[in-house]
């Protein structure tokens, strides 16, 4: 069975490993976790709850992540299949704070008009979740961004705000966005969060990557300077920490709303004093899920393998190399950049005015990035920018280095010049 797995399952991976892998935001693993994984698979631990091991590790990496994040101790949190699930939990969360205990029995039934508001570039797991914990997409407001930074314009969002209000809608929650999907923007979190606290509104970070820049040193933890100040934090660990998918986090500042949302406990789980039976708190009381993995393991694996600081000089590696990238786009002939690289994503183009025109350059884009996939050469991934396709790449590899950036470019500038020889012979 090995030898059929080793020749027939794991050569034909994404390749998200490889460390020219710059495709929409995937992690890559590490050995550590690697090496945990196989001792978390041996143990098949259920981290619903329980007094055994795992649970205790998994305590471990959630108060590790709380003074990361700046946190306060009493806060809870709970390990989660990805951020997508992570903002269900959150804005349920929020809910019920706008709610009251009442609405896990009555639902939406008789209360006002749920809206919740997120940057124009936050992430489709927002309008997911809010449908979900049945808002509906109808209630999510997308307010406008400045087009130079991708960063949320507050001044739009407080007016979007009054106007709910002042028609009978219940403003409840504020998703400030730490690294969007297409450029990588950063939302002020800082003035998000003042003026929730003003305002008396649930402020939640998506951080699916971007959160983890807090660990990164200056300049890029400035990015997300005011996060320790958020009501709810979501963020991967499969992403921009290195581990093995899947593994994220959801942090939530009250603990005890937290538990109020979700804890249900029939007879067969009754808590005992002591035995296996004990160790409360569980985590089934935290999230949708009784049943769960020993996901902690590989990251407990992770910090103490390597260690916060040397996983954050990576995350700042990962940033310097797409500044590199930008360089090598913006010092070339054939190429445009289509957005300021901000952190780890940089999106450009064939230059239009090297191949005869927008349409032309949108289509090599996509052919360019489909041929290089293929062939093995590097993965890219496209995005819609200004009204057009362009090519991103997003760099959350530990093992990606200056030569494999400088020769991604080249094979998409080759692309180009290959397209304008043709075409002019």
């Amino acid at each position: 069975m090995m030898k059929e797995l080793l020749a027939t399952v794991l050569p034909f991976g994404s390749g998200n490993t490889h460390p020219t892998f710059f495709g929409w935001v995937q992690g890559t693993g590490n050995v550590a976790a690697l090496a945990a994984e196989l001792v978390g698979a041996t143990m098949n631990s259920n981290c619903g709850g329980r007094n055994h091991g795992a649970v205790y590790v998994e305590r471990d990496v959630i108060n590790w992540c709380r003074e990361a994040f700046g946190f306060p101790a009493t806060a809870s949190g709970v390990l989660v299949t990805g951020t997508s699930q992570a903002t269900v939990i959150a804005l349920a969360t929020a809910r019920h704070a706008a709610l009251g205990g009442e609405s896990r029995r009555a639902g939406l039934v008789g209360s006002p008009r749920l809206t919740v508001y997120a940057s124009d570039q936050a992430h489709s797991s927002v309008v997911k979740a809010a449908e979900l914990i049945g808002i509906g997409s109808d209630g999510v407001r997308l307010v406008s961004s400045f087009p130079e930074t991708g960063t949320m314009d507050v001044a739009a969002l407080e007016d979007a705000i009054r106007r709910d209000r002042a028609s009978g809608c219940l403003p409840f929650c504020v998703v400030g966005t730490a690294g969007s999907v297409d450029i990588g923007a950063f939302d002020d979190l800082q003035a998000l969060a003042e003026y929730c606290r003003a305002s008396r509104l649930w402020f939640h970070v998506d951080g699916a990557f971007g959160a983890w820049l807090k660990i990164a040193g200056a300049p890029w933890n400035e990015l997300v300077a005011g996060i320790e100040l958020a009501d709810s934090v979501a963020c991967d660990f499969h992403k921009w920490m290195f581990v093995q998918y899947d593994c994220a986090l959801v942090l939530i500042r009250d603990e005890s709303l937290h538990r109020a949302t979700f804890a249900a406990r029939p007879a067969y789980l009754a808590a005992q004093t002591a035995g296996v039976g004990g160790g409360e708190p569980w985590y089934c009381d935290y999230g949708v899920d009784l049943s769960r993995a020993f996901r902690a393991i590989k990251v407990w694996a992770t910090l103490r393998a390597y260690g916060a600081p040397a996983l954050g000089e990576i995350i700042a590696r990962n940033c310097e190399l797409a500044k590199l990238m930008e360089s090598c786009v913006a010092s070339s002939t054939e190429l445009v950049m289509s957005a300021p690289v901000g952190s780890n994503i940089c999106c450009f183009s064939v230059d239009p005015t090297f191949v005869g025109g927008p349409t032309i350059a949108e289509r090599l884009n996509v052919d360019c990035v489909i041929a290089m996939q293929i062939s093995g050469a590097a993965v890219f991934s496209t995005t819609r920018m200004n009204g057009g396709v362009v090519v991103r790449a997003a760099i959350t590899n530990h093992r990606t280095s200056q030569a494999d950036v400088i020769n991604a470019v080249d094979q998409v500038r080759k692309y180009a010049n290959q397209y304008r020889q043709s075409s002019t012979s």
